[in-house]
């Protein structure tokens, strides 16, 4: 039972922290004139637009769980058009 309630303490702040570290970055790409981001829908804070199957879900557990000492993961990249900027 400990395993799972550090499980959760851990992961509500850190997919919190990556939901608005990604939406920052379409944020600041949209105030830089590039507005796709924008038109695809991520610029949200609902954490689902933000998960990575393989990044966000897979790679963490199969860290914990093969107890490799470090836990790392990412989110799907917010789309930046960098022509438009």
């Amino acid at each position: 039972m400990s395993d799972i309630l550090t499980i959760l303490i851990w992961a509500i702040p850190v997919l919190f922290a990556i939901t608005v570290h990604e939406t920052a970055h379409g944020w600041v790409a949209s105030q830089l004139g590039d507005h796709t981001a924008k038109m695809m829908g991520r610029l949200t804070l609902n954490p689902v637009k933000h998960i990575d199957p393989v990044g966000t879900v897979l790679v963490p557990a199969l860290l914990y769980f093969a107890s490799a000492g470090f836990i790392f993961g990412w989110a799907k990249p917010v789309p930046i058009n960098f022509s438009a900027l």
